[in-house]
């Protein structure tokens, strides 16, 4: 890992609150004269910051207590560093996020908060590793083990794709079904099949702008999909779309 990379993961950990002991030393120092480093920390937390909501609430801890207040001592301090135009210049890159999902302290993250984390995790990802232009809405689809599997990215200007993030184990003779559902009267409605996991353009073309809360899920089916139009086989994953950040 590059010096680069070790400053990366270093905010990204320190804006999770993952560090303790030297290295949450080390990232406070570095954070109240490091505008760069502040500006990497800065960032995650802004990606998290709304995503964080959806988390359940839950009882701060003592020593949760005593960071907050180190931190409101260094802003009445005037210690508070700003995002510069050297910020801008560090934000992350695409081989650290690649790096990322081998990250042990990432997915402790993920694992302290549950569905929420994990679901934050997996579009911040999403988000900072597509190029311009951005999605309007993001979907993480999600397993039964609350676990991110794939990412569905929809457009303005209408077309979507699926991302993959993680293996699936397709068997002889089945296949991947995506469905979305944005009416229940009209029920699910296909928009792609697949042999394997990889990323692929959805058609969703002929269906309306796709919004909030719209669902999307990959069904397994046989190998010239669902016999009767609809989802027959188990659901792999599913999840609804969300505003892009």
């Amino acid at each position: 890992m590059t010096a680069q990379s070790e400053r990366e993961t270093m905010a990204l950990e320190h804006a999770l609150g993952l560090l303790d002991g030297e290295s949450l030393a080390q990232a406070e120092q570095l954070e109240a004269e490091d505008s760069s480093f502040a500006a990497l920390v800065t960032i995650w937390r802004e990606r998290f910051s709304e995503l964080d909501l959806t988390a359940p609430p839950a009882e701060a801890g003592s020593e949760l207590w005593a960071r907050i207040a180190t931190s409101v001592e260094r802003i009445e301090a005037g210690q508070s560093p700003a995002l510069t135009r050297s910020a801008r210049a560090s934000r992350p890159n695409a081989s650290f996020v690649a790096s990322l999902w081998h990250s042990l302290p990432v997915w402790r993250a993920a694992g302290l908060s549950g569905a929420a984390a994990a679901l934050s995790l997996a579009l911040a990802l999403a988000l900072i590793s597509r190029p311009s232009p951005n999605p309007t809405y993001v979907a993480v689809l999600m397993t039964e083990a609350s676990a991110p599997a794939a990412i569905v990215n929809a457009y303005r200007d209408g077309h979507a794709e699926l991302i993959p993030i993680e293996p699936i184990a397709v068997p002889e003779g089945k296949a991947l079904q995506v469905w979305t559902l944005w009416d229940r009267e009209r029920g699910p409605v296909s928009i792609g099949l697949l042999d394997r996991a990889r990323s692929v353009p959805l058609d969703i073309a002929r269906l309306p702008q796709t919004g909030a809360d719209q669902l999307f899920e990959i069904t397994l089916e046989p190998k010239q999909g669902s016999p009767t139009g609809r989802p027959t086989g188990p659901i792999l994953m599913k999840g609804t779309t969300h505003p892009a950040l």
